[in-house]
């Protein structure tokens, strides 16, 4: 993946402003020839550093007001068939390797507390699950965040 110049953070920041802004439009906000813009938008798309648009949607708006983090330990010999079929459950939005007691940090979204068990009971049923823990989420304390970063890359010049 390309490192995020200065330039390319500027367009990211205004993007974020505008999300429908037009190349032209973010042309003339930046200053910069329209191709440019057309250019650094494919190329940061491509390389998967602009991720798709679906990932702003907040679950609840589909209905899914319940978070909740699951610890998972796994068989080492089913590792990728394992995260595969997590990958396969639509309530699963995060799958993170980790360190520690658990193999895998899952994220997964739920309708309440009932849909919570026949979402870790799904997860359980994944081949390669040894042990699950689960956490609910209270409150998003704070949601991810990217512009703080994307500020600090813009201002380097």
């Amino acid at each position: 993946m390309p490192t995020i110049d200065s330039l390319d953070a500027r367009l990211l920041l205004a993007l974020d402003e505008d999300p429908d802004a037009t190349v032209l439009a973010l042309s003339r906000t930046l200053g910069i020839a329209r191709n440019t813009v057309q250019g650094r938008l494919r190329r940061l798309g491509e390389s998967g550093a602009l991720r798709e648009t679906s990932r702003r949607v907040n679950a609840v708006a589909l209905g899914y007001g319940l978070v909740a983090f699951v610890s998972i330990a796994i068989s080492q010999v089913d590792g990728d068939l394992t995260t595969e079929g997590l990958a396969e459950l639509p309530e699963v939005v995060e799958i993170h390797s980790i360190t520690g007691d658990a193999d895998l940090l899952v994220k997964v979204v739920a309708r309440d507390t009932e849909d919570l068990l026949r979402v870790t009971r799904a997860v359980i049923g994944v081949p390669g699950v040894v042990r699950t823990n689960t956490a609910v989420s209270l409150s998003e304390a704070m949601p991810l965040r990217m512009r703080a970063l994307l500020e600090a890359a813009a201002a380097k010049r």
